[in-house]
């Protein structure tokens, strides 16, 4: 690789913060930034079972806005910057598994939506003190098109789609940037009984140009090319990594 290319790829002196990292999508996102050479900081619930090396995991629940915004006021004590966020935190309560679909409902969009904006907020005072920085939320096929028995799914990721655009806008004038990393269906435990089960997995695999299930490391390209200066010109976009499932007609 060229000096020039990994010097545009490299996250060598920047700080980033990544939501959900104790497990799936967000483990292995925040697994990527720290091989690229970001100080990473793993924010989750609980530690992982088999943490990476370098990370720096710190339990916290993103739904809690001071424990947040105190998390991110030690991130920036400690290194002097934050230039990466990504919200990866996030849940699915599907409506045939909950007694209560309101409940469901209420409880999706306060963590997959209002959590990840005020985490924007949170981080947003700290990028702006060195220049800006990149916020990148993981939302998901399903913002953009319609599956059955999770309405609250659907509507927290339809609405974090546009809250990055949104934010893109708001934010462009402190030199942050602001967009998405929309996975299609990736084997995490969260997805795992779909995956375990013969006749849905053959559907999704046949649904995807692909022909399969994306892995959490299918990722990590993408989300370090959106958190590093590769993407300078890029705010308030979906970068797609579903294999080709929103592409596929018949």
């Amino acid at each position: 690789m060229s000096d020039y290319l990994e010097r545009l790829f490299s996250l060598a002196g920047k700080v980033a913060v990544v939501t959900g990292a104790s497990r799936g999508i967000g483990a292995a996102l925040a697994a990527a930034l720290a091989q690229a050479g970001a100080a990473t900081t793993g924010v989750a619930r609980s530690t992982p079972g088999e943490p990476f090396p370098g990370i720096d995991y710190r339990v916290c629940d993103v739904r809690d806005e001071g424990a947040f915004e105190a998390l991110c006021s030690a991130v920036f004590e400690k290194h002097r910057r934050i230039d990466i966020l990504v919200n990866a935190a996030g849940i699915t309560l599907p409506r045939d598994r909950e007694s209560d679909p309101r409940a469901a409902f209420d409880e999706t969009i306060r963590t997959n939506l209002t959590a990840v904006h005020r985490c924007c907020e949170a981080v947003m005072p700290f990028m702006r003190q060195t220049g800006g920085g990149s916020i990148v939320s993981v939302t998901s096929i399903g913002s953009m098109l319609g599956f059955p028995d999770n309405p609250g799914y659907a509507a927290s990721k339809g609405g974090l789609r546009a809250l990055s655009r949104a934010l893109a806008v708001d934010y462009a004038g402190y030199g942050i940037r602001v967009n998405n990393l929309v996975p299609g269906y990736v084997r995490t435990a969260m997805t795992e009984a779909s995956y375990a089960d013969p006749e849905r997995h053959a559907q999704r695999s046949a649904r995807t140009i692909l022909s399969r299930w994306g892995a959490v490391e299918d990722l990590a390209g993408a989300v370090i090319f959106l958190a590093s200066d590769a993407s300078s010109y890029v705010t308030g976009s979906d970068l797609v990594v579903d294999g080709g499932w929103t592409a596929k007609g018949l």
